[in-house]
């Protein structure tokens, strides 16, 4: 039976067993690219220019500030306290393809709002050890304002781990460090934050802990963020303090961050936040280690060590594989359920996670941060993955799908409803989507007036600024009312009466300009039973021109996957001004079929319905985050035997 800690390197190890026994690579698989991986020798002959993949690996969403919201959720809640950590393996370390894939079968993160900093964990002795993230995981969660950290493993000997690769890893040249200096690159040309760094081999001495040492003092000048993991010590010996002490402090000193090792005390915590206190340091730059992989919520926690009753915060927390909530699932709805258990509580509402269970939900102790800071925001509630693809309320794609670039902003409580008696419910619904894979579905019968409390924001607005919402029910009055809150003063839009059709309301609030928007909530009225989807809502400035569409688009490969199918990678040049994402589609006669979408100028498209000796027409058009879309661009690709 393994300990926790071999829990780290034993699911890379069956992940590898996979992947050994599958069978070759096809064609398909050999245009396809993956995430970027490397020991600390192959690291050292990287090259962007060199390496193929290399710019369908870059992700280009900017990091969102995020704001404490002006009503949140859950009173228990401690906000500018505890932050939390997530380190999630959301593939195995090699054949991860790079930019989703055509599986609707994937942890797709929800619940930014609770986290603080994405660990891309993996790693292994066969496969590679320093982890670049996938660009999909880092749009989504920049988008979201999360930051995004590369993962470097070095296992125990036990599991393959080697004491050279340390050494290697550290290895000096004049008065720089070689491999971190190809972390850097790394990193500035992939587009995510910083690296973790996990020693886990043993065999080190007190010259190799000062090297390591020296090692982040270099990194870290490059302003990339360092998060130290609690195994390596002072005399290079590999030994968990489960807290923050003498024989670790030289680590933690030189990094932003340190996660300390699951086996934690209370006495311990208490002793790691008074001493990081004493080094001037935040006991918030302390993570206690959470091993959630094989329990989630069932997972048993000193909750009140970390998070004493009506006292500030201890530490920090860090989740270990907080994706249990995906592996464990039985269905996309059974995930869903378990994730929003796992993040609110099993009340599912963030507002009331008072409950006898251990395990109240994040929510009841950390407070939700809203992106939703600037002009325009749109969201179609597209969770970044699903069974189809629409576009403007037309379904594009019945292939089911993943790709997290593409995922929104998603509503800041899931879900608060508040009124009397029986009350409707919220969800989110694969079956019909407006844009994207998934709508917001409203669904009962209220014996009051409902408020469905959805997003917080702190948005600006101008003489121009809209309101904008695609929604639709059934025949006759909806009883459904938009309600949008300045602080105290709430402005009530009412949406009137809907036929089964999408129907797009957009209401003006130059009344309110200059004004900051706090809140944006639906109100379904009290009467009979309601079905309502809600395609997409937005806060707009609107403009008179589309976006500028790519230019010079180009074929890199075309690769025949079967009879009637073909991949190709695609790059172009990007448009000019704020472009939310690309879109690819293929244009046959009145037909429109949607083949996938990125947010940079290099895509691979894994499916393109293509006879031997057919000629296609790929259109190629950029969205704005406003999804005003570009005249399309089209080139022509010839299937081939």
């Amino acid at each position: 039976m393994p300990t926790r800690r071999q829990f780290l390197v034993l699911s890379s190890t069956a992940a590898l067993t996979s992947l050994l026994s599958e069978t070759p690579a096809s064609a398909a698989e050999i245009a396809q690219p993956y995430a970027s991986y490397w020991h600390p020798a192959t690291i050292l002959d990287w090259d962007p220019s060199t390496d193929r993949d290399a710019k369908y690996n870059r992700s280009t969403v900017p990091l969102a500030r995020r704001v404490v919201p002006a009503g949140p959720a859950n009173a228990h809640a401690r906000p500018g306290e505890a932050r939390v950590q997530a380190l999630v393996a959301y593939a195995p370390t090699s054949n991860n393809p790079a930019q989703g894939a055509l599986d609707m079968n994937y942890y797709a993160t929800n619940y930014w709002q609770y986290i603080d900093e994405l660990v891309f964990w993996g790693g292994s002795a066969s496969e590679g050890l320093i982890l670049a993230p996938n660009p999909t995981v880092t749009d989504a969660a920049h988008r979201n304002g999360v930051r995004v950290i590369g993962n470097v493993f070095l296992p125990p000997t036990a599991y393959g781990g080697q004491i050279q690769w340390v050494r290697d890893f550290v290895k000096r040249d004049g008065d720089r460090f070689p491999v971190a200096d190809k972390m850097i690159q790394v990193a500035r040309h992939h587009g995510f934050d910083g690296w973790f760094l996990n020693q886990e081999t043993a065999g080190g001495n007190t010259q190799l802990a000062n090297d390591m040492r020296d090692f982040i003092v270099y990194l870290k000048k490059s302003g990339l963020r360092i998060i130290w993991y609690d195994a390596m010590t002072d005399s290079g010996s590999v030994s968990w303090q489960n807290a923050l002490t003498a024989r670790n402090r030289m680590f933690f000193e030189q990094s932003d961050e340190m996660f300390m090792n699951f086996w934690w005390s209370t006495q311990g915590l208490a002793s790691s936040a008074a001493l990081a206190q004493q080094m001037g340091r935040s006991p918030y730059d302390l993570a206690s280690g959470v091993d959630v992989e094989s329990n989630g919520y069932n997972t048993s926690v000193g909750w009140a060590s970390v998070f004493p009753e009506n006292k500030p915060h201890v530490t920090s927390l860090g989740f270990y594989r907080p994706e249990w909530t995906f592996k464990s699932a039985t269905s996309p709805a059974d995930f869903y359920s378990r994730d929003n258990r796992f993040w609110v509580g099993q009340n599912g509402d963030p507002a009331n996670t008072t409950t006898t269970a251990n395990w109240k939900g994040i929510a009841h102790y950390i407070t939700e941060l809203t992106p939703i800071t600037s002009l325009p925001f749109v969201t179609n509630f597209n969770t970044g993955h699903g069974r189809k693809f629409a576009v403007g309320g037309t379904v594009r794609s019945t292939q089911a799908w993943n790709n997290l670039s593409l995922q929104d902003v998603l509503p800041t409580w899931r879900w608060s409803v508040t009124g009397t008696g029986t009350k409707v419910t919220p969800s989110l619904d694969w079956d019909d989507p407006y844009d994207g894979g998934t709508a917001l579905k409203i669904t009962g019968t209220p014996q009051s007036a409902n408020d469905v409390r959805l997003f917080a924001t702190s948005l600006r607005l101008t003489g121009n600024s809209q309101f904008e919402i695609v929604h639709r029910t059934g025949t006759g009055p909806s009883r459904l009312q938009a309600v949008l809150r300045f602080g105290t003063t709430e402005k009530v839009l009412d949406l009137g009466g809907v036929s089964g059709a999408w129907r797009r309301s957009v209401f003006p609030l130059g009344e309110h300009s200059g004004a900051t928007l706090t809140e944006i909530s639906l109100r379904v009225l009290p009467g009979a039973a309601i079905t309502a989807l809600i395609g997409r809502i937005g806060v707009t400035n609107p403009v008179m021109t589309p976006p500028v569409a790519p230019a010079g688009v180009q074929v890199e490969q075309v690769s025949r996957t079967n009879a009637t199918t073909a991949s190709a990678r695609l790059t172009w040049t990007r448009s000019p001004g704020a472009i939310r994402q690309y879109r690819v589609y293929k244009q046959t006669g009145s037909e429109r079929i949607f083949l996938g979408g990125t947010t940079s100028d290099a895509y691979f498209v894994p499916a393109i319905p293509l006879t031997n000796g057919e000629t296609a027409q790929i259109e190629v058009e950029a969205v704005s985050e406003a999804f005003d879309v570009s005249p399309p661009v089209r080139i022509s690709i010839t299937g081939t035997p």
